[in-house]
Order: structure tokens, then C-alpha cells, then sequence
């Protein structure tokens, strides 16, 4: 059986188990570097979103996530009406909004 096992090997002495500890630490660095690059941006933008969707106003120019661009003309709890041409009103979720424009950037609506 000695051409499956080498002696050398069969006879060498045991080293000491590393520290339980050390073997955790990149662990621990990967999880730490996952929170900075992944977890704390996303909850900041999360935050960010959900203050700008509760500021919405009637007059607020904002575009959707379906690429809809359109002024405020009525807000509710969970639904706002969007202007998107002259007597021309769309209802869409408040969480729909991805980002508040300038004034003026719809000309002659």
C-alpha cells in the first residue's frame, strides 16, 4: 500500500491549527467591503427617493420610470396625475416618479 501513500507524507509531523479567529478575518473583510461598495449606496439612494417622492407637489415637472414626462396636476396618497399634453392626464403611482426637472423645461404644455 505504499505506492498510494507516501511515507514522507504518512510521517509527517501534525502543524498547529491556525487561529479559528484568522480564518473568520476574510470573511469579515469581504463583508465590510461588500457594505461600502453595495449595501450602504443603495439604501442612501432608497432614501433619497423616498424623500423626493413624499416632497411631490402640484406644478412639479417630473419624469417616470416609463420614460413619461409631464407636470403635477393632482396628488393623492398613493397615486399622482400627470399633465402630459393640453387636457391629456395620466394616473400613476407616486413610486413611479424617478426624478423631479427643472421648471421649465416642459415649453407649452
Amino acid at each position: 500500500m505504499s505506492f498510494l501513500i507516501s511515507d514522507a507524507l504518512a510521517a509527517a509531523p501534525q502543524q498547529g491549527q491556525a487561529d479559528p479567529l484568522l480564518s473568520f478575518l476574510p470573511l469579515v473583510v469581504i463583508f465590510v467591503v461588500f457594505y461600502f461598495l453595495l449595501i450602504r449606496p443603495q439604501t442612501k439612494k432608497a432614501k433619497e427617493h423616498k424623500q423626493m417622492v413624499e416632497a411631490l407637489a402640484k406644478g412639479d415637472e417630473v419624469v417616470t420610470n416609463g420614460g413619461l414626462l409631464g407636470r403635477i396636476s393632482r396628488v393623492g396618497d398613493n397615486f399622482i396625475e400627470l399633465e402630459v399634453a393640453e387636457q391629456v392626464t395620466v394616473k400613476v403611482q407616486r413610486q413611479a416618479v424617478s426624478n423631479v426637472m427643472p421648471k421649465g423645461t416642459i415649453k407649452g404644455l
